[in-house]
């Protein structure tokens, strides 16, 4: 590779979360001629599990950004090139597998600097290896892939190819490291009866919606690069034709407005429906309520919003009511277990990540704070403020919402007083916490207002029988109606 091709670098899109294919640009922090530098954050995405912040690994001059803020895109995708410089030699750090090929011209061109002529395939050296450098997060890996796509190969009788070999049109100068005007494409006729059909060419995501649509990607006609099937052939083989847009706009009656407003689903949303789904079809869900007074720990809330070891943390209801949860599991760990479908085993848990359902604008997210049964009263107060503050900012990153045993869900703080909450997917039990209210209640033989609350616990009955779950609640509710408890059962 020659010096000309390491100016202009591309960064793609990294696997910010453990495997997922795709992520939305939410803001670009930068614009065609900013200078950028290695680590600095370039633009905020989100996938199916968070938001995140993405860092770029090199200093340059941005030149190009490929795509626009609410696009999904696919991992492995240039989304940004940055003129580097004439660095003047072979190879070097956060090098694109591809940089000096299709994108140079263009970015070229944003820069206003003059790109010069690319030299002919006969003087062009072979490159050595170069180290390659990929955008990594903290925390995440990138998986290795590679950059060049093998070309399709011509059908028989389709007199496509530049000889014995196939090469498409256009492909020895791409991969000698220069870029050639490719003529225009026609689709692949359909292979004569009989023959050897080639696995068509498309990636994971595309297959994946193929799939999930019942498609056939040898019936699809491709249309991308070296005949690579596209998300849009696999849309346009799934509309039947019936069904396909008209050229002629709909006439709207008089006097009539368009009442509907189509979103579409993706992101956190879109992961959160799939959970949900997959959990509700999947585990047996057995629900059981329980109404008591709470009065006396309202009390010790206010009591503890005093004390000196609380100084600065957040203390709510919410906060004895887990503490209440992690003693009821103490006392009935068979409750902190998982079910493992594929080696048909229970999996019992000695420790709690503590789950504490957040609704926020991009929707329902499920952090855990780690260990929860071994922090003190003031250490799970912080943890808890911190997990909620950094929720609502949309800063909750992906690793914290993975490895959840049990959940909290608190409805009360819309004025709701129960529900029957669906498990987190891989997790034994939920607990909804209801709304506190003032209420006529009998205490002490006398109608008395009192705080009166509601507990609904959800649990999957492969793991937790009715005797189990009854105990875990009535648990819950008797340390919370007497918070003394939680000193006497310690």
């Amino acid at each position: 590779m020659t010096a000309r091709s390491q100016r202009f670098l591309e960064f793609r899109m990294p696997d910010v979360g453990e495997g997922l294919t795709e992520a939305e640009i939410l803001k670009w922090y930068v614009g065609v001629g900013d200078a950028v530098t290695d680590g600095q954050v370039i633009c905020e995405v989100e996938t199916a599990k968070a938001a995140v912040e993405l860092p770029i690994p090199y200093d340059g001059v941005v030149s190009e950004i490929r795509f626009g803020e609410g696009t999904t895109v696919d991992v492995g995708t240039a989304i940004i090139v940055v003129d580097a410089g004439d660095s003047g030699s072979d190879g070097g750090p956060g090098e694109s597998g591809d940089a000096g090929s299709a994108g140079d011209a263009a970015p070229a061109a944003a820069a206003g600097t003059a790109a010069p002529a690319a030299p002919a395939p006969a003087q062009a050296a072979p490159a050595a290896p170069a180290a390659k450098r990929e955008a990594v997060l903290v925390g995440y890996g990138v998986a290795p892939s590679s950059t060049t796509r093998r070309p399709r190969k011509p059908q028989s009788g389709s007199g496509s190819g530049s000889g014995e070999h196939g090469t498409v049109p256009g492909q020895a100068d791409r991969l000698n490291g220069h870029t050639a005007p490719a003529p225009p494409s026609e689709p692949a006729p359909a292979p004569a009866s009989g023959l050897l059909v080639e696995r068509p060419l498309a990636k994971p995501p595309v297959r994946k919606l193929a799939k999930d649509l019942g498609i056939d990607l040898a019936t699809v006609v491709p249309t991308g690069q070296n005949g690579e099937v596209t998300r849009e052939d696999i849309r346009a083989a799934a509309t039947p034709p019936g069904l396909l847009p008209s050229t002629e706009q709909p006439v709207a009656a008089p006097g009539t407005a368009e009442r509907e407003t189509r979103v579409p689903i993706k992101g956190v949303r879109k992961a959160t429906a799939q959970a949900m789904v997959a959990s509700a079809f999947t585990a047996p869900h057995v629900t059981e309520f329980v109404t008591f007074d709470i009065t006396r720990t309202m009390k010790l809330v206010q009591e503890l919003k005093e004390d000196r070891a609380f100084a600065g943390l957040k203390v709510s209801p919410l906060l004895l009511v887990a503490k209440a949860l992690l003693t009821a599991i103490r006392r009935n760990p068979e409750v902190n277990a998982a079910w493992d479908e594929e080696r048909q085993e229970i999996v019992l848990k000695s420790y709690v990540n503590l789950g504490i359902a957040a609704a926020t604008p991009r929707g329902l997210i499920v952090p855990n704070i780690k260990d929860a049964q071994a922090k003190t009263l003031p250490e799970l107060a912080a943890a808890l403020g911190e997990l909620v503050a950094t929720a609502r900012e949309g800063r909750t990153s992906p690793v914290t919402m993975q490895g959840g045993t049990v959940t909290i869900t608190n409805v009360g703080v819309f004025g709701i007083d129960t529900g029957t909450p669906i498990l987190n997917p891989g997790e034994s039990a939920i607990l909804a916490f209801g709304a506190v209210k003032l209420q006529p209640w009998v205490h002490k033989g006398k109608v008395k207002a009192r705080h009166v609350t509601t507990l609904a616990l959800s649990f999957d009955h492969r793991l937790v029988d009715g005797e189990l779950g009854s105990k875990v609640l009535a648990d819950v509710a008797a340390i919370l109606e007497q918070p003394k408890r939680l000193i006497t059962w310690a």
